[in-house]
């Protein structure tokens, strides 16, 4: 048993969980309320997605900008 919670705390840890996160989800574990636990991971989760999507968008950004200056570059 502590071999799987020593698991799960370093998938949390992994994942980014703040120590409120990871205390939570521990607390809701020994209550037994799975349901919220998932609940809270989806929404860590759609947290990181967010992340994800808005440094996508600061790529392309970047992207378009070095692509207008190559542009500009070969048309000199």
């Amino acid at each position: 048993m502590k071999r799987n919670t020593e698991k799960i705390l370093q998938n949390l840890k992994d994942a980014n969980c703040s120590t409120a996160l990871i205390s939570k989800y521990f607390d809701l574990e020994k209550s037994g309320n799975t349901y919220e636990q998932l609940k809270l991971l989806a929404s860590h989760k759609s947290d990181l997605l967010n992340s994800l999507h808005k440094c996508q968008k600061q790529i392309d950004c970047l992207d378009f900008l070095i692509f207008s200056i190559e542009q500009q570059a070969k048309a000199r």
